[in-house]
């Protein structure tokens, strides 16, 4: 049997653990029930990935996040290591056999949902596994008090009937003592071994600033503190926005959101993780198995939705233990946004009943059918079709998603597919008749061999950039080619991929989740609450309000966060009188900016621009034409 740390430097190249690995490993290798709260970055795969390697037989790994699944896979797979995914939209029989290729095919890792968990054919083909280790990642899911709470995750202890003599580990990065003591009650653990990493990150500096202009205000932080940095948007379109306006300050940045094509994500996070790009602009599907270790600056252009999200995002910065910055952005409107878009679009129970049953009549699903039918979803067209408010819809659907009703793949794998059914002498004489048909059908010959031997994938995007023709016209020379007998064409034109888990039975299906669905509106309800106290507590360190939240009470000052610099800082007292000093004696040596006289003044940005509108309102200044400031002569 190997030695942990040589399996450590066998396949991760390392020659030593991080803080508490090496003690979990041992854990779990003693065959105890072990529990491993480790703040992101912390190396939580590694604490399961080790022992499974070190014993003989197979890890079962749940987890309900398969763009994670298949990044482990990927990682575990380029290390000549066998792992496998099993997620949804498998057929049955590939399914059967799948399960088979662990059974005797030496497999060390099989990663599942926990939906995948409850059907009988996995159950059966598990107990046949040699298991050696289950795993449970994400396990704040068990808790209905957790952060994304799924049902699901209360079936996981089913492993333990199947595999009684097994040991298992629990692994989140954020979880409150009330939780944590829920997980290892559901997963029935005996005499567990806990281990858990102090929250705390002495060499972030936490952040909150008040701006009114943010896109300045980023230019300012980013020139101030060079190195590879991560932006938050709330949006795909916010992340195009800040991007070109980064781009167009002389700022290198890339981009990354839910929308753009597999190619372009993997593109994009290389040329950010080799520093080609400095910047990295994101929706928050950014995140999940990113390990760059050299981030200097995380901010947040918007009020994240919760404190465990928040804290998993900027703890992404500094893992090299270098002194880096996490940083809110706010405004005025920022607190209304929040609880507007988080609140005040939360369904209600006859809600999610509505959309539940307009999904299966969509799908034309009757009643008792459609167990495991898979569907090709567009969202904005079935929210058009029954005039539903876009933003409610998707957090019921969200719901449905989270609570086993439905299977909802937002990164569904777009696919568009071709074959030409005639010789390459009859195409070409086709071509001699539609002549504009030609720079398409060369670029797509010239790009895709043994297109005429069978159905083959097409990227439209790198058609479009060879025949320099659009997608859309693209697509209508396909379809008219489809028509003509020419091709056989297959185009997915939706945003995502549908799976009903359980049979349509309409209220009965959703009145099983009423009372989760309310509990888990009231938490959310908290957690906003959580954010804006965060947010406008100015008199307590930001550090010690994190650790606070999460249960840790035993903590000091940071020293280095937005509340301990003010405090620390030996200026005059912030007075209208004191402020209006400063700013007179600035301006008689030339008119200014408010934004030169925000970097030039120590005062907050705020106090400033309060006190200039003093200033304008008593005559003392007047404001020109190009927005300078200056003194006003009488």
């Amino acid at each position: 049997m190997s030695h942990p740390i040589t399996i450590l430097e066998r396949y991760w190249n390392h020659t030593s653990f991080r803080p508490l690995q090496e003690e979990i490993i041992d854990a779990v290798l003693n065959n105890e029930d072990t529990f491993a709260l480790l703040p992101t970055g912390g190396g939580k795969s590694i604490c399961f990935q080790v022992p499974a390697l070190v014993k003989d037989g197979i890890c079962i790994v749940v987890s309900p996040l398969i763009a994670l699944m298949k990044d482990q896979v990927d990682q575990l797979k380029a290390k000549g290591i066998k792992a496998m995914a099993i997620t949804s939209g498998i057929p049955y029989k590939t399914l059967d056999t799948l399960l088979d290729n662990c059974i005797y095919g030496n497999y060390k890792f099989l990663y599942l949902s926990p939906e995948r968990l409850q059907q009988t054919l996995v159950q059966d083909r598990i107990q046949q596994m040699p298991v050696n280790l289950i795993a449970v990642d994400e396990a704040h899911c068990i808790s209905q008090w957790g952060n994304d709470f799924r049902p699901a995750y209360k079936n996981i202890a089913v492993l333990r009937q199947l595999h009684p003599s097994v040991n298992v580990i629990a692994l989140t990065a954020t979880a409150k003592p009330k939780v944590v003591q829920e997980i290892m009650t559901e997963l029935d653990f005996m005499a567990p071994k806990v281990f858990q990493a102090s929250f705390k990150r002495p060499n972030i500096a936490y952040m909150v600033l008040d701006t009114h202009d943010k896109h300045y205000k980023i230019g300012q932080i980013l020139n101030k503190y060079p190195g590879p940095s991560i932006i938050y948007a709330r949006t795909r379109r916010a992340t195009l926005e800040l991007h070109a306006y980064l781009e167009s300050k002389g700022i290198s940045a890339t981009y990354y959101h839910g929308g753009i094509s597999n190619k372009e994500k993997n593109d994009h996070l290389e040329h950010w993780s080799n520093n080609q790009k400095t910047v990295m602009v994101a929706t928050t599907a950014f995140g999940m198995g990113i390990d760059k270790p050299d981030v200097k600056t995380v901010i947040h252009v918007n009020l994240p939705e919760s404190l465990e999200s928040y804290y998993q995002e900027a703890g992404r910065g500094g893992r090299n233990g270098d002194k880096a910055f996490a940083v809110i952005l706010k405004n005025a409107t920022d607190e209304q946004q929040l609880k507007h878009q988080y609140l005040s679009s939360l369904p209600s129970v006859d809600f999610i009943k509505k959309v539940y049953r307009k999904l299966c009549n969509y799908f034309q699903i009757s009643y008792g059918e459609g167990f495991l039918t898979q569907h090709q979803f567009n969202f904005n067209v079935f929210c058009k079709t029954y005039d539903f408010p876009t933003s409610t819809a998707y957090n019921a659907v969200q719901i449905l998603d989270r609570n086993s009703i439905i299977s909802l793949s937002q990164q569904f794998n777009y696919q568009t597919k071709l074959q030409f059914l005639i010789s390459s002498q009859a195409l070409f004489g086709y071509l001699n008749t539609h002549k504009p048909f030609e720079p398409i059908i060369k670029a797509i010959l010239r790009t895709y061999g043994g297109i005429f031997d069978q159905n083959m994938k097409i990227n439209l995007t790198l058609v479009s950039e060879k025949s320099q023709v659009p997608e859309h016209k693209i697509i209508q020379v396909l379809q008219q080619l489809e028509k003509d007998g020419v091709v056989n064409f297959h185009h997915s034109n939706t945003d995502s991929e549908l799976t009903f888990l359980q049979p349509r039975e309409d209220d009965k299906t959703i009145n099983r989740i009423a009372n989760i669905i309310e509990q888990q509106q009231r938490l959310k309800e908290s957690q906003i609450d959580a954010v804006i106290t965060y947010i406008t507590d100015d008199e307590l360190c930001k550090s010690m309000q994190l650790l606070d939240y999460f249960g840790e009470k035993r903590s000091t000052p940071c020293g280095i966060c937005t509340v301990c610099l003010s405090k620390a800082k030996q200026v005059k007292r912030a007075t209208p009188k004191n402020i209006s000093y400063d700013i007179i004696l600035l301006l008689e040596t030339q008119p200014l900016t408010s934004r030169a006289l925000v970097e030039q003044l120590d005062y907050s940005e705020k106090e400033i621009l309060d006190t200039l509108q003093l200033m304008l309102s008593n005559a003392i200044l007047e404001v020109t034409n190009t927005n300078v400031y200056k003194i006003k002569h009488t």
